[in-house]
């Protein structure tokens, strides 16, 4: 089966995974293999070293680490899931040498998110996307998430480069603008995907075209957010409204403080993983686990 031929396989939900740490904060390999395990097992494909990974405090060794590692149990798992490689950078020769690592080492697909930090421009950004695409044979899924990058990827750009290089498939929509992301859709080629990158508004992008979500929530609840976008590609709008609405709360509390502090704070209440992170990044206030932890157990999760 060929890389593209895979992309079905990005419909339903693939979980931004969370990296579980060790005391010392090196990667926890065996939890991350069960974690991995535990993902493919309730229907999840997998992004590895996405922004709920910590990719921003992690070095390329690290996410060299992580991808193989990620590959490898994909690989043992016998249920071949997409796998799907965090491979951004604010300099595009990093992007492309993480782009790179990852095809060799054997990944389905790379995430790239919009270069942060140093603001180019529309016509730079085309640029940048281009010379990555022209990097690798693998799909590229573009990542806009202009609360993190202040840079937002316009519609037109997308369309672009959507136009301009047969490895740019898709988007992971995560501006909140749902104008944007409806113009997205519009214009785009009618196979470019269009993916959620907000838990919280997944129904909305669905209802519009999208195909899916790269979910915070499903580190969690796996099951629940597979069964979630699956009733929307198969139709059944009204399964998915109630759906929404009861886990709504949950979407948002998992946002109270910066990610991925609330889900690994919740992931540890379920005893998945410790809640360790490296600084910048800790743990949420006292005030906020409290308010976690009341919408686990209004939710049964715990």
């Amino acid at each position: 089966m060929s890389k593209f031929n895979k992309l079905d396989k990005l419909r339903n939900a693939i979980t931004a995974m969370i990296t579980p740490l060790n005391e010392d904060l090196t990667i926890d390999e065996d939890k991350y293999r069960e974690f991995i395990r535990f993902q493919i097992d309730n229907g999840c494909q997998l992004l590895t070293m996405g922004t709920t990974g910590e990719s921003a405090t992690l070095s390329h060794e690290e996410h060299h680490q992580a991808i193989k590692i990620t590959v490898d149990e994909a690989k043992k798992s016998g249920k071949d899931p997409f796998v799907l490689a965090g491979a951004g950078s604010n300099a595009t020769y990093e992007s492309i040498s993480l782009c790179q690592y990852a095809e060799k080492i054997g990944a389905d697909g790379l995430l790239v998110v919009v270069p942060y930090y140093n603001k180019p421009m529309q016509h730079s950004l085309i640029e940048h996307y281009s010379a990555i695409a022209d990097s690798t044979s693998l799909p590229i899924i573009l990542y806009n998430v202009p609360s993190r990058t202040v840079r937002n990827l316009d519609p037109d750009t997308v369309v672009k480069l959507a136009n301009k290089k047969d490895n740019i498939v898709g988007i992971k929509e995560a501006s909140g603008n749902i104008d944007q992301i409806t113009q997205i859709i519009k214009d785009a080629p009618d196979d470019f995907i269009m993916l959620s990158g907000d838990d919280s508004m997944t129904y909305h992008i669905m209802a519009l075209g999208g195909i899916g979500v790269i979910s915070v929530a499903s580190n969690i609840i796996p099951a629940k957010i597979f069964e979630f976008t699956k009733s929307m590609n198969a139709g059944d709008w009204d399964k998915a409204r109630k759906m929404q609405l009861e886990l709504y709360d949950l979407f948002k509390v998992l946002f109270i403080e910066s990610n991925p502090g609330p889900v690994k704070y919740a992931a540890e209440l379920m005893d998945i993983m410790n809640k360790r992170m490296r600084l910048p990044l800790s743990p949420p206030l006292d005030a906020n686990c409290e308010k976690i932890k009341n919408v686990l157990k209004k939710l049964n999760i715990i």
